[in-house]
């Protein structure tokens, strides 16, 4: 279970701290698909990057399975079970598809065992295997890469920032399966997604709604995504998301 008790962050503006997550508390419930969505500047992949401890909240404590992780390293948290994949994933000069996919998994992988992890994201393994993982992939393909190493990790918890940005048509399509793959084998998976797409949010078991670094809505997805979906435009979503009505 990940539990955030009273979490603020702040950055410093030009002329006062800016507070960019709000005395949050929120509960993510083992074995949950959690999506987390909301107006743009809301705070969303800030949260993220608390959870994986990129960044360090200025108040509050984050507690991972009972353990307190407030000052835990990145490297601590993946060694706990954490996982986290990028918006824009990381680029490695001289690293090799398949070297990547054995230092997520822990493992001296053999080929064909690499192999099934890009075959679950849909790439041709054998095009890819051997491959840097350097500027000559697109960002669609390294965004795929990066999900298999999450899968070759096998953590309890895994947080993706907007898995379908750089990704094409078919290729979120896939990603959808991929997310369903994940939540149907490994029942003792919690997977955070920060995504708008309404069909990441459709295979979502719980729904948090994020707006001005504050929960505005939280709850099973029958319950939170209707009255999304519901609202007239986008333009009211955002306006009601940020407290407006």
């Amino acid at each position: 279970m990940l539990e955030l008790k009273n979490v603020s962050f702040e950055v410093s503006g030009d002329t006062a701290q800016i507070e960019i997550i709000k005395d949050m508390n929120l509960v993510i419930e083992n074995h949950k698909f959690v999506v987390i969505t909301g107006p743009n500047g809301g705070g969303k992949s800030t949260l993220a990057k608390l959870i994986a401890g990129i960044e360090k909240p200025t108040a509050g404590q984050i507690l991972f399975d009972g353990v307190d992780i407030t000052e835990k390293s990145i490297t601590e948290r993946a060694k706990l079970g954490v996982s986290y994949a990028f918006q824009q994933p990381v680029r490695f000069k001289g690293i090799q598809v398949l070297d990547l996919l054995r230092i997520a998994s822990g493992q001296d992988l053999t080929a064909a065992a690499a192999c099934e992890y890009l075959s679950e994201v849909g790439l041709c393994a054998k095009d890819y295997i051997n491959r840097e993982v350097n500027a000559s992939l697109s960002g669609g393909e390294l965004k795929r890469i990066e999900i298999a190493t999450v899968l070759a990790r096998g953590t309890s918890l895994s947080v993706f920032d907007e898995p379908e940005a750089g990704i094409d048509l078919w290729g979120f399509q896939n990603l959808i399966q991929v997310f369903e793959r994940m939540q149907k084998k490994n029942a003792q998976r919690s997977i955070i997604i920060i995504s708008h797409q309404e069909r990441i949010l459709n295979i979502a078991d719980e729904i948090v709604v994020l707006a001005d670094g504050q929960i505005r809505e939280q709850g099973p997805k029958d319950k939170i995504l209707p009255d999304l979906l519901g609202t007239s435009s986008a333009v009211d979503m955002c306006h009601r998301l940020q407290g407006g009505v």
